[in-house]
């Protein structure tokens, strides 16, 4: 009878042991917890510390300004040294080939843990700065799409924009306002994100030699993002470097107003016509982050942690954003510390923070809207307290 008694006891504590993990399961899922990096003993997927050394390569016009902002949070955050643009320079050099000395204390410190500026690759010089343990990872954009807001932006900077009149003009007939002597210059007219790899937009179409330039990204990069499927690459980037949720969630950084968009590079025409021009790339990189995540989730899960993505988001821009979050142009901006840089014919938006906010709440969303150019110089500050500040001569205007 004892012993019988003594099963049943044993038999009831093992229920109650398997309720207990249930409930908190249960918990967590509604709680939005991050079971697969606070609780390995229930069978995530992600082991092991946080990544903390990260290349980003960051192309032109391709949402990779809000990834920036992910960085730049995650590094003060964490307190993580930044591979930041030496003196005033707000680049790494760009769009000459990334050398070593472009970066603030190379000479005095051996590694640093990321690195997300613009550079033009340059693959042996990066591996001078960063650790050969690197994450190393870039995002891409439909060229067509691309090419049309870097027509926007760099209008008034770009030789090929400025002759044309139109972006319909250019696109009915690139080669008549792209030279290819004046390349430097011209980088964003043609083959751009190409160009930021490091490879050169003026090479012959050949397909071995596409193949092989394709080859060299496939081995040094783990991840490329795609823009068009922000979310979607956002929970791929997450799952490889282990982190929270709340450190890949994010506002639209650098975003333009859709008032602004013109219609020509949205005619189906439009990539064919570049393409025999030779101002697009013949054959695109072919990352597949939506393939591997439906293979490494299945498409239910899939699309949960898209919406556990979005659903944060909401939250936070209830938070900390006025008028439901809705972006702002320039002159609707009232920090100015907040505006962000306008260039060429773009009307580049912002944010409002919602008044009244506490102090460690205010931190959390200056970070989550801070400008790019503000926030390298808010990080230059930090790692460099004895350097001379960085100037940023707009925010006077």
């Amino acid at each position: 009878m004892v012993s019988t008694l003594g099963g049943l006891q044993r038999y009831f504590r093992v229920i109650l042991l398997l309720l207990l993990a249930l409930t908190l399961l249960v918990l967590a899922r509604f709680l939005l917890t991050d079971l697969e990096l606070v609780t390995p003993l229930f069978g995530g997927q992600a082991k092991g510390p946080p990544v903390t050394n990260i290349m980003f390569l960051k192309t032109h016009k391709t949402a990779s300004s809000t990834v920036l902002n992910i960085l730049y949070r995650f590094a003060e955050t964490h307190n993580l040294s930044v591979a930041l643009p030496a003196g005033l320079h707000v680049h790494l050099g760009y769009p000459r080939l990334f050398l070593a000395r472009y970066v603030e204390g190379v000479e005095l410190q051996q590694h640093f843990n990321i690195m997300c500026n613009h550079l033009r690759f340059n693959l042996p010089e990066v591996q001078k700065v960063m650790p050969n343990n690197t994450f190393y990872f870039s995002i891409l954009r439909n060229p067509v799409f691309q090419l049309e807001s870097s027509f926007i932006y760099y209008k008034t900077y770009t030789p090929a924009f400025l002759r044309a009149p139109s972006l319909d003009a250019f696109l009915a007939s690139p080669r008549t306002f792209y030279n290819d002597s004046r390349l430097l210059k011209n980088v964003y007219a043609k083959n751009n994100m190409w160009f930021d790899f490091g490879f050169d937009p003026n090479a012959p179409r050949e397909e071995g030699y596409v193949r092989a330039r394709i080859a060299e990204v496939e081995r040094r990069f783990q991840l490329v993002l795609i823009a068009e499927h922000l979310d979607e690459s956002l929970v791929l980037l997450r799952r490889r470097l282990r982190w929270a949720l709340d450190d890949v969630v994010a506002f639209r950084i650098n975003a333009r107003s859709a008032l602004r968009d013109p219609p020509g590079a949205r005619d189906p025409g439009a990539r064919a016509e570049l393409v025999r021009a030779g101002l697009a790339p013949v054959r695109a990189f072919q990352p597949q982050p939506l393939g591997q995540l439906r293979a490494e989730l299945g498409p239910r899960r899939l699309r949960g942690e898209v919406e556990r993505l979005r659903a944060r988001r909401r939250e936070l821009a209830t938070l900390c954003l006025q008028d439901g979050g809705e972006p702002k142009n320039r002159t609707q901006i009232r920090d100015l510390r907040l505006r962000p840089y306008q260039s060429g014919r773009a009307d580049i938006l912002g944010y409002n923070l919602r008044p009244g906010l506490d102090n460690q709440t205010l931190r959390v969303c200056q970070r989550l809207v801070m400008p790019e150019l503000q926030y390298m110089a808010h990080l230059y500050a930090l790692q460099f307290p004895e350097k001379p500040r960085k100037n940023i001569p707009f925010l006077g205007e």
